[in-house]
């Protein structure tokens, strides 16, 4: 699975990149596209403009692959984080056109549109890339509204083990919204390196 792509994997994944290998982006093409993909599309709701975002992230990646600091995180969240930071943008260049047409709506209108999209799609990545046990337990207690003792008898674990798989995954979630806020509220998206 890629968010099990080893740190050396990440750094040689990287050197290849720099030495302009078309098949080293190929490869990452292949294993984080959809990830891309999938983000832009959350926070955009458009797709066409979601394979526009997919298309610039991959290309600032070939053009930028020294951008991509291994010692700050995972190729993975790197990715995320670009794919996060050019939606959010898009949005902001689409929702201000709107504001410059449409009279009634306000600057303010526009920046918790882009935020509400922004904890949208953050909390989508965290729930995707949360190990499996805890993922499946909050997609029965949120998409099929199973409390803990249903869940339980679904996965197949005791009902303490249920419990506990749903309160770490909402720990999870709840963290990365923290982390969401301080960063917007810092004026910058979650993420690490340089960016788009």
């Amino acid at each position: 699975m890629a968010n099990d792509a080893p740190p050396r994997w990440d750094r040689k994944m990287q050197q290849r990149l720099a030495r302009g290998e078309a098949a080293a982006l190929g490869e990452l093409y292949d294993r984080f596209a959809s990830l891309v993909h999938g983000l832009a599309q959350r926070v955009l709701g458009d797709e066409k403009a979601a394979d526009r975002v997919t298309r610039d992230v991959f290309g600032y990646i070939w053009e930028h692959p020294d951008a991509y600091d291994p010692k700050q995180g995972p190729l993975r969240s790197w990715i995320a984080a670009l794919a996060h930071r050019q939606s959010v943008h898009r949005l902001r260049v689409a929702e201000a056109e709107l504001l410059r047409a449409d009279g009634d709506t306000t600057p303010d209108q526009v920046e918790e549109k882009v935020r509400a999209a922004s904890v949208a799609a953050r909390a989508d990545y965290i729930v995707t890339s949360m190990p499996a046990p805890l993922r499946a337990a909050l997609e029965l207690a949120y998409f099929k509204r199973r409390d803990y003792r249903q869940a339980a008898v679904d996965l197949g674990v005791t009902e303490d083990e249920a419990r506990r798989r749903l309160r770490l995954g909402l720990q999870l979630l709840s963290s990365a919204n923290n982390a969401n806020n301080r960063a917007h509220d810092a004026g910058s998206p979650p993420g690490h390196g340089r960016s788009l």
